[in-house]
Order: C-alpha cells, then structure tokens, then sequence
C-alpha cells in the first residue's frame, strides 16, 4: 500500500455557533444560569488530519489517514466523508466517543474553540497498518499519540518518507519537539509560534537551524515568509471578505505541502496555499470549498 502522502492527527466534529455577542477584554462573556440564543448552528468534519487528508486528495494526490475515533455516530461519519474524498482511513476506533468541537463565532471579533479531543490523543503504532508513503503530514497531538508521530516518522525516514509538521501553540508549551524538528522537511506555523520555538532575531533562520529543511511562518493578513536555507519568499495575502477562519491554517499548509510534494517551485506553492486559504475563509466550515484539481 503506497500513498503520496499520509496525514496524522484528530478527526472532530465541529458544530459552528454563531453567536451576537462580542468579546469584552478579550473574552467572551456569558450570563451565568440563563438561556443564550444563537443566531445560527452549523455541523461539519474538522480535524487536522481530516481537513488537510482532504485537501490532498482534492488536489489530486493519492491519500491515506491517521487518526482514531469512536465507534459511534460521529465516527461513521467521519469515516463515510473519508470514504466520499478517497481517503484511505489508516487509524484504529476506541469505545471513548469521537472528539467534538463547538467553535463559538463571533464575527466581529474572531472565535473561540472548546474541543474535546476524544481518543485522538491515544494512537498507539501498533494499531497501525503497514504502509508506503512519500510523505507523512503531521498536525497537533499529545500523549501517545505524539509518541507514535515520532516512531513512525523514524521508522518511515529510513525508507526516504519525508516529514511535513505543522505544530500549534499548545503543542509546542507543552512538548519538547527538538527530536521531532530535526527530521522534518517542512515546517509550518504562524508567527507567534515561531516565535515560541526559537529567540533568535532572524526567526526564519532560527527555525531552519532546528530542523535544516524549509520553514513557512504565516502572519494572519500580512505577508507569508517561506525560508529554504538559500533564499527567503514573501507572499502577502489578498484583502477578502472574511466569513470564518476555522481551517485556514489546515488549507494553508496542505495547499504548499501538496505543491512541494507534486515538485512545483516554492512561489507555486505558497500561491497554492493561499489560493486553498482563501477558499476555505469566504465561507463556514473547513472544507467545504477547498480546491478540486490535479496538480500531480
């Protein structure tokens, strides 16, 4: 079984709330004891390993996916979308229920996330099948989970797999990820990420030290930096109406992942993943608007 690339990480249901109240310093407030009404509810499939394992296979790239959920509901039909994309489901199922985010909207002031991880955090390797891959997508998890992230990266690098990771902010306050660094190929995080990982001035050059491959920091709406140890590209985004930011980081990074992994320039790529960005912030919901062509 061999696939151009396998993504590692959750698989949520997220149920979007939009919400009218507004954030008062920073955060949201709620009457205790009452009943809030909500302008609207949408549900959809979200987790990094779902989101960006569909991005890749829209794009054309034979796709394979890590992640673990329960044997309920919500993990049928996570497992049905799978099966829609062309996605192979690679991960295990637990008797714990399938992870759950509410994403409590505010449009005027961003978002906020409660999440319930479910088993996501509780893969172990050998509840994985053998497998082939060229390239492994890694996205945020703790436990067991990262342990095994770790393992099948070492595993797989000595048959040439390379390693795209794309680490959050709670991933990085609370794991060391040195080890895991020194053999990715691609990384990519935003700005105050990037800054939490290394001190140094020039944090493109910093972040390239760690890990000797390319390095992609994103800065909301201003311009993206990739670094490849020879020369430094900027992109800056395009002023568009922004309906929802849940995913845009996801469509991002599997946009330039699927472009270096379909041999593109990095220019290509970077536009690659704007254009998937931009797709998915126009409209609710992580993937419903990622892009459809093939690149390989």
């Amino acid at each position: 079984m061999k696939f151009d690339i396998v993504t590692f990480g959750s698989a949520v249901v997220d149920a979007f709330v939009d919400t009218k109240f507004n954030k008062k310093n920073k955060r949201f407030s709620y009457p205790a004891g009452s009943k809030i009404l909500v302008n609207d509810l949408k549900f959809d499939i979200g987790g990094g390993a779902t989101n960006t394992a569909v991005a890749f296979s829209r794009l054309g790239l034979k796709t394979g996916c890590i992640c673990k959920i329960g044997n309920d509901n919500n993990g049928q039909d996570v497992l049905d979308m799978l099966q829609k994309e062309k996605i192979k489901f690679l991960g295990s199922k637990s008797k714990e229920r399938t992870g759950y985010s509410i994403i409590l909207d505010s449009k005027n002031n961003g978002r906020t996330i409660l999440t319930f991880k479910g088993p996501g955090n509780n893969i172990k390797l050998g509840e994985l099948p053998n497998f082939k891959t060229d390239w492994l997508y890694f996205s945020s998890l703790l436990g067991d989970s990262f342990k095994t992230q770790e393992k099948l990266a070492r595993k797989l690098k000595k048959d040439g797999t390379k390693l795209a990771f794309n680490p959050s902010e709670y991933l990085i306050k609370k794991l060391k990820l040195s080890p895991l660094l020194k053999i990715t190929d691609i990384l990519i995080l935003n700005k105050e990420e990037a800054h939490m990982l290394t001190k140094e001035k020039d944090v493109a050059l910093g972040l390239h030290k760690l890990t000797g491959g390319i390095v992609v920091i994103t800065n909301k709406d201003k311009s993206i930096i990739c670094y490849d140890g020879k020369k430094k590209y900027f992109l800056k985004p395009n002023k568009i109406k922004v309906i929802e930011r849940t995913g845009a980081g996801d469509a991002f990074a599997s946009g330039f992942v699927a472009g270096i992994v379909a041999g593109k320039k990095i220019p290509e790529c970077l536009k690659l993943g704007l254009r998937e960005s931009e797709s998915v912030i126009r409209y609710f919901g992580a993937k419903n608007k990622l892009l459809r062509m093939k690149i390989k």
